[in-house]
């Protein structure tokens, strides 16, 4: 609920799951909220800003919780894939 200057007023604002769209309620014990870093693309290296991940116990007892984080992962593009195009070259001097 939102004042007339637009503030939330509501003394609680329940989470979603990220995977299923579940609403968290606070007796759901086995909830979790990972925050992954974001990378910047041009160096490969994490920024100092994240993307919240909120997980449902649901997903995590049936084993799907490193699935569903690593798509959730993948969509937003917050980790590299594993086959980037960023190397860094190994130099070998011959001596």
């Amino acid at each position: 609920m939102q004042n007339e200057s637009g503030d939330n007023v509501d003394l609680y604002v329940p989470r979603k799951c990220s995977w299923t769209s579940r609403l968290l309620t606070s007796k759901d014990h086995g909830t979790v909220q990972i925050n992954v870093a974001n990378v910047d693309p041009a160096t490969g290296r994490a920024t100092s800003e994240s993307t919240p991940f909120a997980l449902s116990g649901y997903i995590r007892f049936r084993s799907e919780g490193d699935m569903a984080l690593t798509e959730l992962a993948k969509k937003n593009d917050a980790v590299l894939a594993a086959q980037s195009s960023f190397v860094e070259p190994v130099s070998e001097e011959a001596e």
